[in-house]
């Protein structure tokens, strides 16, 4: 059985909709624990970023995010699972022409340098090895967050939460949120999937 949406959560969705920002992804490379990639769709979702490419070369797909944390969020985030990273980025480079991944390297840029209101799309690697050679060099640039403590190292869900904000900070700055950036089809196709036409009971 069906009824019609409430007009309160119809409201709700399309005021989210409105805010979406189709010029920023995330990318994670090789991520194992679930409860961090869970953790990065909830900051993705408060920020406003729809799609996650989720690439897993060394263990296969996820099947879930860790569903006590992630329950809220994953159902309103699109993850896109890949196991081939040259179709991953393939994927990505289609939607995203600028790639920039998390390295420390002497050409890598501090986060509060970049300009995050381009279309980008941002690499976070594997909780011990970081992003991998392989993807780096398909990047087109490395950046940090910069750090003054004795460990130069963050949670890989707290790194990306940074990162987001400081995008979230340019970009609300810049306007961003004030029109829609979703096509009328990238709208209504999300909207759906979010029960725009109907909501389903029990």
């Amino acid at each position: 059985m069906q009824r019609k949406m409430t007009e309160e959560r119809r409201n709700k969705i399309e005021s989210v909709l409105s805010k979406r920002q189709n010029d920023l992804a995330v990318v994670l490379e090789n991520v194992f624990d679930p409860h961090n990639i869970s953790a990065i769709m909830r900051s993705c979702d408060a920020v406003g970023i729809q799609e996650i490419y989720v690439l897993n070369t060394r263990i296969p797909f996820h099947k879930n995010w860790g569903f006590h944390s992630s329950r809220s969020a994953s159902k309103w985030i699109t993850v896109l699972q890949f196991d081939d990273v040259h179709q991953c980025f393939a994927a990505v480079r289609a939607k995203y022409p600028r790639i920039l991944a998390t390295h420390l390297s002497e050409k890598a840029e501090n986060l509060y340098d970049l300009d995050l209101t381009q279309k980008t799309a941002l690499v976070f690697g594997n909780e011990q090895y970081g992003v991998s050679d392989e993807v780096i060099s398909m990047a087109d640039g490395n950046f940090v967050i910069p750090q003054v403590g004795m460990i130069h190292s963050l949670n890989i869900s707290v790194a990306c939460a940074v990162t987001l904000y400081e995008a979230y900070r340019q970009k609300e700055k810049a306007g961003h949120f004030g029109n829609q950036k979703l096509s009328e089809f990238e709208f209504a196709s999300i909207g759906k999937q979010w029960g725009l036409e109907y909501e389903k009971t029990l």
